[in-house]
């Protein structure tokens, strides 16, 4: 489902897009149970596990040059907003 500035994905309200591209759209979103913004990344196609891989390896990681990661939906990955 196409994604758009007001519509509710679980707890995290859409804001804005940010950018688009090969394996997904990604949009500027508030957390409404922390009150923060954040970055959600939707999978679009099927790439399911690529986008897996994706959210292991940025779970894996702590470095103050890669953003964390939040929350993990069935096509989406909720994301440090930087």
């Amino acid at each position: 489902m196409p994604l758009s500035a007001g519509d509710k994905l679980g707890p995290y309200e859409i804001l804005s897009p940010v950018g688009a591209g090969g394996m997904g759209d990604v949009w500027k979103a508030r957390d409404t149970r922390l009150d923060r913004i954040v970055a959600i990344k939707q999978l679009k196609g099927q790439h399911t596990a690529r986008f897996e891989q994706e959210a292991r390896a940025i779970a894996a990681l702590n470095h103050p040059h890669i953003c964390q990661i939040y929350d993990v939906g069935p096509d989406y990955l909720v994301l440090e907003y930087i």
